[in-house]
């Protein structure tokens, strides 16, 4: 039988890129890629360094000591080799990533999908600790890579899918980086505050979409986020989700969503909001 036609993509047609986040590959993204190549988008879709590896083999020897700093410094020489600021799409960690990546100038426009808390942000959920209690009651995790169990998992962050599903999926998540895990949720005590961000300093349109249902990030949380910035970051609500947004049940709602908000509501916030200087050197730290 034959196979769908591969849509032709211009050189000129606008760029969305797709940020996986923790535990997770580029695959995660096939459904969203497939949709905006179908709308003639040109789609990145970056491997986060030292998850080019195959489920069960051994990580990257650095792997646990990689740093959000370190992921977004190889996605923004990505961003510079594109000759265009990107639309930006990031689930959890990698919503994180989007806007630590808009503060420095070099985003068109991100949608967040149950992204990660920046700091600042306190989430003391004793349900989002639970799916950790193996990871924050080894000491020294943050030197380790790490991935919680799939009871862990399916209870918080998979239970957004059915049963079979999760299972298929959490059979293809691989470990990930104990550093990038505190910088994240324990970055009180992170002396290189690697995820402040400068509210002040993301000066294009955003939109952050989290499930009811989300454990990991709490609804609540997402809201607190967007307070950081005085009201310009829309939250949007989604009832009956859970955290694995890109791949749960109706993702192509909120790819559509994510659509619409690139190509009507993003133009019209941008033209309100002051233009930010193009930065030279989008590189983060040197590797």
């Amino acid at each position: 039988m034959a196979g769908k036609p591969q849509t032709r993509i211009s050189e000129e047609a606008p760029v969305v890129m797709l940020i996986h986040g923790m535990w997770s590959r580029p695959h995660v993204w096939d459904g969203f890629r497939a949709f905006f190549e179908d709308r003639g988008y040109r789609v990145i879709v970056p491997t986060l360094r030292h998850h080019d590896m195959e489920p069960g083999s051994v990580p990257h020897p650095e792997l646990a000591d990689a740093s959000l700093v370190h992921y977004a410094a190889d996605i923004a020489r990505e961003i510079g080799k594109l000759g265009c600021k990107p639309l930006v799409i990031g689930h959890s960690m990698g919503g994180t990533l989007a806007q630590m990546l808009a503060a420095r100038g070099l985003v068109r426009a991100a949608v967040g999908l149950a992204p990660a808390q920046i700091a600042g942000t306190m989430n003391l959920d004793l349900r989002s600790i639970w799916i950790f209690r193996r990871e924050f009651t080894s000491w020294g995790f943050w030197r380790q890579p790490h991935l919680p169990s799939f009871e862990a998992m399916r209870y918080g962050i998979l239970n957004g899918m059915p049963e079979s599903e999760a299972e298929l999926l959490y059979e293809k998540l691989i470990p990930e980086s104990g550093r990038a895990l505190l910088e994240i949720g324990w970055w009180f005590v992170d002396g290189q505050r690697t995820t402040w961000i400068n509210p002040q300093d993301v000066c294009c349109p955003m939109l952050f979409l989290t499930g009811e249902k989300d454990l990991l990030t709490p609804l609540w949380v997402t809201h607190r986020v967007a307070e950081f910035y005085e009201g310009r970051v829309p939250v949007e609500a989604l009832p009956q989700r859970g955290h694995w947004l890109p791949t749960e049940p109706g993702w192509e709602a909120l790819a559509a969503r994510a659509a619409a908000f690139f190509e009507t509501e993003a133009p019209e916030m941008a033209r309100r909001m002051a233009t930010r200087p193009a930065i030279p050197d989008p590189v983060f730290v040197k590797a």
